[in-house]
């Protein structure tokens, strides 16, 4: 070894060159193993070798190619120091460009043989590879089996024959590496980059992180789609896998993981921040990025949703990124809304994956030290709320009571952001601060738009962390500071959500008190009713010890997580102080406006029910409130002085005192009392102290009730002069005096309502009693009947009588005391209220009215209106009188004896039931099944089982059948529409709650059909109904094609041809379809018709954007001729049955107008649609030669033979209709509409149906042109190429215009008539 160093340091290389050709091959091999063992002088030695070994003679370069050989095996067996190899391989690389052609062919597979057999695990002579293949490459020609290969291409062979191969999992990630430094093509670099992306599954999950890192530099070659693809796909499997192993590992006790949690999220984490670091660096690769996500929607999984947010960070990205994923997710929602909303859609494509899931799925992951995600789902959580949040009506506010279900994918995309926001608030403490500040900022900025998600999100943060929250009291004080500046309905729903911290929080209760007691004296009425919100709700939560323990009294949010006793922080002396402090404040309000007052007196009754302590200070301040207004003398009529409840401005009057809650509140708070001493009384011994306590109590008890029998005995004897209010007087609200009067009148009978509702709790049943209660009601329908007439009088014509102050509770009593009590004692009594055929009627209006505001707002007025269950409770109860009332005493019996105009009370029953579902449908859709299981009826019918829901369901609806048939099988002239709308309405509501599975539904649908067919009644909205029905229930069971289909036959065969010499044939599938029906029948088909082309459009979108990823993806395999795709298949049939319907319609000589006008659109709808069509088989022409399916091509004929040229027969039926008022040829529709040719003539003129519908047409057939040139197939010898044209000009018309403007008398008229002429023709162009 020294001697060949020393040769080489000579001037000649001849003396180097005869040593080294002295030794033999095995020689020379020790000589190089023991100098790179021993690591001296190895450079100089190699150096020395190389010199002696010129490339130009044969022996030189084999003798290279000979150390080539052995080093490479050599520094790739682990022997050597890291130093000494890396010399070594940086020596050869210097050399390698000399060695000739066969030789490094011969090293190239020297290399591809060693890493088949996995002998390259530490890849250091890897990095000598590149310079072999890179200098082959530029060799020219290179013997290759029995022929010649250029360089380029030898070496394509040895990187397919490599990627073909089988890797050693050790050194992918060299390779890798290695491939970075090789020249490839293309179609190169896809092999390799196809080959890795495989191994991956081989690897450690461990290596994964190095090895994306590695394959993201070598996508700065190309590739980049494939290697992000491949990536995501990689872990979009792991996850499924870890998921599926979780789930069995559960039912199997699995003891180890293949796959553990937290060390796959942990790989996820590194790999994500490796390329969102590439992302960075490269922004081809980041617009990549961006394109993948847009074409694959559905394939969407929690890496790459965390990947995505990931890359949110880096600001050019951030707002492409939050507005895809917004679209990704509102996307998926109404994609999930159509496929639920259709059997054919269910049938056709396999469920759908959840974004919504995927997103919670990415919060749940990120758990794992993902902090680069967590801030990009803040964003995203916000970004959702603040986009798909409720939005402002037409002027300013919305009111959505909260608790109703996310339906629109609007809500639910809503209500996802919220779900985000919350796991994440509750996951990830870093965030927390932000989320807050956030959230409250939001409530205090946006006034001007409904903030309800936003407080529902706070809440539910209050509920699950309240002691985190209290570490940040700081930020809710600041809020309070702007309290008497919000809403009134923010406020509300701050203050309760704030509920449970003030319990635990000494400091936020004094803060909030200080805000309150400044709002107390806010210049805005709302600040002002923002302080008596929170007062009554301060003094709802405080209890002052000793207060009466009831049942009823639980709190409204009870936290798990606050187990503090309030009395072991402040003593009750404390309590009861504060307690008093408040009422003290309060009663300053009764001295404000009105509406201040109204919030005191319904608050107090809930106050009263939580804190009996407070009762006498409470009654004291009603009593001495009640006195002002109260006429003690005995004999004077009336007993109320109503002159001091209004006030003047000016010349304007308002209602100063609510008199008649003020006597409510008063009403239900003496009654709750008396209710709970009472209670008391049975269940302990009374002591003293007690008793001189019941002392002071019974001084306002016995004092209020005097006054209240006094107030009853005079208001019944009171006359309407009494009141100032007799039949002349004034009660238009144009002037003051009809204003007062309106205002007394609506007081007056608020005073009756309530003593009505006093009387009837205190009457315990007595005869007596109850002929008071007669009397009083008859004064209130008095007052109620002028009030109605008077005030109807006016321009507009007002039904809604006042909000009735009688108790949702009291309501549902009576209503069931009316019609189920059947006690032998109470008989004689209940004949009184019973036989008052207004009193009865009346009790059953003002439930349906308290129904309606409950499904509307979600509460009710009065006392419970707020508790959701005991509405609820009262609700059933309701619904179970309601239903005996009308299923036992049929309406019939019932109209006989009187023909009014007016509803029956059977109509009435059955309103206030389709109320009573739909509002619980809405506000409580989980209890259904308990509301119906207390509706027990005694029929014949086996009642239903409780436990199974939907017999109980479907026994229901069979009840309301068979009124529906008793109905229609009586004779037109006793069929009550009305009725039978309700009936079909309740049908509706109830078929929602049956699974489209079940045998029940199938039952429903046949029974809906059956009626369709069988009932011919001349009434249109009836009918309208009904058929909404049958489309609803239809599309849950299959396509409604067919069912369309037949409709349009007899709605042509009613309405009769536009060619009034065609006999159209008699069809009669649906006796539902007659000449009164045809034409709002044919608004519903229409309607359907669009749905049918939304459905269609959704799929032929989808199968485009499949076709566009498999183009960019792998070519797809072209389909045979034979198979035809099922989506393609189902589009073409739904197109083909939906043309022939339209085919009928288009023939049918409907009225001008918006029938028509609907028509004409869906005509254009339907041309666009198969426009797409055509243009979706180009496109599938363009990336595969195939045949046109044969149904395609049906389909296309029956569009030129049954569509087109039917169109243009209508365009020419529609404007003759338009220019001379229905047209010669049409002269039975000229005497069934003739009133309204003129003002449809204009709507149609007006409109741009016409232009569109021959727009459409034509682009249709310009796209056929395309598609018969592409596929080679003649599409367009189907179509008939028309002359009618929108735009055409008629001769005879013309001519009669021309003929009239000359017969006209004056010249300036007919400049006038020629110039008004002369636009419309100009118009018609558009």
């Amino acid at each position: 070894m020294d001697k060949i160093v020393i040769l080489a340091d000579g001037d000649s290389t001849d003396g180097l060159q005869k040593y080294l050709s002295s030794l033999t091959h095995d020689q020379l091999t020790t000589v190089i193993n023991n100098g790179a063992l021993k690591g001296k002088k190895v450079g100089a030695m190699m150096k020395g070798i190389l010199k002696g070994s010129p490339p130009t003679s044969t022996e030189g370069s084999s003798r290279r190619l000979l150390v080539y050989e052995h080093c490479i095996p050599l520094c790739e067996s682990g022997d050597l120091q890291t130093e000494v190899a890396a010399d070594i391989i940086g020596l050869l690389m210097l050399e390698t460009h000399t060695l000739p052609g066969p030789s490094l062919a011969k090293l190239a597979s020297l290399f591809v043989e060693a890493i088949k057999v996995g002998k390259m695990g530490s890849g250091k002579s890897l990095e000598l590879f590149p310079t072999v293949l890179t200098a082959l490459s530029a060799c020219e020609a290179l013997s290759y089996g029995k022929g010649e290969l250029s360089g380029e291409e030898y070496k394509k062979q040895l990187i397919n024959s490599l990627c073909a191969s089988r890797w050693d999992p050790q050194c992918v990630i060299h390779l890798t590496t290695m491939f970075r430094d090789v020249p490839l093509s293309s179609e190169e670099l896809q092999f390799v980059v196809e080959k890795v992306l495989r191994m991956f599954t081989k690897l450690d999950l461990q290596e994964i992180p190095p090895l994306v890192y590695q394959l993201l530099l070598l996508s700065a070659k190309g590739c980049k789609k494939q290697v992000l693809d491949g990536i995501i796909c990689y872990f979009k499997d792991q996850d499924v896998r870890q998921e599926e192993e979780q789930k069995h590992g559960e039912s199997l006790d699995l003891e180890v993981q293949s796959i553990p949690q937290d060390q796959l999220r942990h790989v996820e984490g590194t790999a994500i921040l490796h390329i969102v670091f590439a992302i960075r660096l490269d922004h081809e690769l980041g617009r990549e990025f961006l394109k993948i996500f847009k074409t694959s929607y559905g394939d969407i999984c929690p890496f790459s949703v965390a990947l995505f947010l990931s890359v949110a960070r880096i600001q050019r990205y951030e707002e492409q990124v939050f507005d895809l994923l917004k679209g990704a997710i509102i996307k998926s929602f109404k994609d999930e809304q159509l496929q639920q909303g259709s059997k054919f859609l269910q049938d056709l494509l396999p469920g759908h994956c959840s974004v919504a899931r995927m997103m919670l799925d990415t919060v749940k992951n990120s758990v794992f030290g993902w902090d680069h995600v967590t801030q990009g789902l803040v964003q995203l959580g916000f970004f959702l709320m603040d986009a798909f949040g409720p939005k402002p009506g037409p002027f300013g506010k919305i009111t959505e009571g909260s608790a109703t279900v996310a339906r629109t994918p609007n809500q639910q995309a809503c209500k996802l952001g919220g779900q985000v926001l919350l796991q994440g608030f509750k996951m990830h403490e870093p965030i927390r601060g932000e989320i807050l500040d956030q959230v409250l900022n939001r409530l205090v900025t946006k006034t001007a738009s409904p903030v309800n998600h936003y407080l529902d999100l706070f809440s539910d943060i209050v509920v699950s962390a309240p002691m985190i929250l209290l570490e940040s009291s700081s930020k809710v004080t600041e809020t309070f500071e702007h309290l008497s500046y919000l809403p009134l309905t923010t406020v509300q729903g701050l203050l309760k959500a704030i509920q449970p911290l003030l319990k635990v929080s000494m400091s936020l209760k004094d803060a909030l008190i200080l805000v309150l007691r400044k709002a107390m004296f806010s210049s805005q009425l709302d600040g002002r009713k923002s302080a008596v919100t929170g007062f009554l709700l301060l003094l709802k939560n405080f209890k002052v010890l000793g207060s009466l323990a009831s049942s009823q009294c639980s709190q409204a949010i009870s936290s798990s997580q606050i187990q503090v006793d309030v009395h072991a922080r402040y003593n009750s002396a404390a309590n009861e102080a504060f307690c008093l402090e408040i009422l003290s404040s309060l009663r300053r309000c009764l001295g404000q406006q009105a509406d201040v007052r109204l919030m005191l007196y319904e608050g107090f009754y809930d106050v009263l029910r939580r804190n009996s302590q407070l009762a006498s200070s409470i009654m004291q301040t009603l009593l001495s409130q009640l006195r002002r207004y109260y006429e003690p003398e005995q004999d004077l009529l009336p007993p109320v002085k109503l002159e001091p409840s209004i006030t003047a401005l000016g010349d304007q009057v308002y209602l100063q005192e609510p008199l008649a809650h003020l006597v409510s509140c008063t009403v239900h708070c003496l009654l709750w009392l008396q209710n709970m001493r009472r209670s008391a009384n049975l269940n302990a011994d009374n002591s003293d102290e007690e008793e001189d306590e019941e002392d002071e109590g019974e001084g306002y008890q016995s004092e209020l009730q005097t006054i209240l029998e006094s107030m009853t005995r005079r208001m019944i004897k009171s006359e309407l002069e009494d009141f100032e209010l007799d039949k002349s007087a004034e009660f238009s609200t144009a002037s003051s005096v009809g204003v007062k009067n309106n205002i007394y009148a609506v007081l007056v009978m608020g005073v009756y309502e309530v003593l009505i509702e006093y009387n009837f709790i205190k009457a315990n049943y007595s005869k007596s009693c109850f002929q008071e209660l007669v009397e009083l009601f008859n004064r209130y329908h008095k007052v109620a009947e002028i009030l109605k007439e008077k005030s109807g009088k006016g321009r507009v014509p007002s039904n809604k009588s006042p909000r009735s102050l009688l108790s949702l509770g009291f309501i549902s009593t009576l209503l069931t005391v009316l019609f189920r009590d059947s006690t032998q004692s109470r008989e004689e009594a209940l004949s009184v209220l019973r036989s008052s055929g207004e009193f009865v009627r009346y009790a059953v209006t003002v439930a349906v009215q308290k129904i309606q505001q409950l499904e509307e707002t979600g509460h009710t007025d009065g006392p419970d209106g707020q508790n959701a269950d005991r509405t609820f409770r009262f609700l059933c109860d309701m619904t179970s009188v309601l239903m005996w009332r009308y299923t036992n005493i049929p309406s019939v019996v019932e109209d006989a004896g009187k023909k009014e105009k007016r509803s029956s009370l059977s109509l009435l029953c059955l309103e206030g039931l389709l109320r009573i579902f739909t509002a619980c449908q809405q506000r409580y859709p989980d209890r259904m099944a308990q509301l119906l299981s207390t509706m027990d009826i005694s029929e014949d019918d086996a009642e239903p089982d409780d436990g199974n829901v939907t017999e109980m369901n479907f026994f229901y609806i069979r009840q309301f059948q068979r009124a529906l048939f008793t109905q229609l099988s009586g004779g037109e002239e006793e069929f009550n529409s009305k009725e039978a709308q309700l009936l079909v309405n309740i049908l509706s509501v109830l078929s929602r709650q049956l699974k489209p599975s079940s045998q029940q539904f199938v039952q429903m649908i046949k029974w809906t059909v059956k009626i369709c067919k069988e009932t011919s009644f001349e009434d249109s909205a009836f009918s309208k109904s009904l058929l909404s029905l049958l489309f609803n229930l239809h599309v849950l069971y299959k396509s409604p094609v067919s069912l369309l289909l037949e409709l349009c036959q007899d709605i042509h065969s009613q309405l009769g041809d536009i060619d009034a010499n065609v006999e159209v044939e008699k069809q009669s599938h649906f006796a539902i379809i007659n000449m009164k029906t045809a034409t709002s029948g044919a608004l519903l088909v229409l309607s359907q018709v669009d749905r049918v082309l939304d459905e269609v459009d959704w799929l032929i979108a989808r199968k485009k954007s499949q076709t566009s990823s498999d183009r960019s993806g792998s070519g797809e395999a072209t389909q045979t001729a034979g198979q035809q795709d099922p989506i393609e298949k189902a589009v073409t049939l739904q197109l083909g049955t939906l043309l022939t319907a339209l085919n009928e319609l288009v023939q049918t000589a409907l009225l001008p107008g918006t029938c028509t006008i609907t028509l004409l659109r869906e005509l254009s709808r339907t041309y666009t649609t198969l426009t797409t069509l055509v243009k979706y088989y180009i496109q599938v022409c363009a990336s595969q030669q195939g045949a046109l399916p044969a149904r395609f091509e049906k389909l296309v004929k029956l569009s030129g033979s049954h569509l087109t040229p039917q169109c243009y027969d209508f365009i020419t039926h529609a404007q003759n209709g338009e220019f001379s008022g229905g047209g010669a040829d049409d002269k039975k529709k000229k005497k069934r509409n003739d009133g309204n040719t003129a003002g449809s003539a204009k709507l149609l003129r007006e409109t741009k149906a016409v232009p569109n519908v021959i727009f459409s047409i034509e682009q249709y057939e310009k796209y056929l042109i395309t598609l018969s040139k592409k596929s080679k197939v003649k599409l367009m010898q189907y179509m008939k190429l028309s002359t009618s044209r929108d735009f055409r000009i008629i001769r005879a018309t013309l001519d009669a215009a021309l003929q009239e403007q000359d017969d006209s008398q004056e010249p300036n008229e007919s400049q006038d008539a020629a110039e008004t002429h002369e636009p419309r023709q100009k118009k018609r162009k558009q």
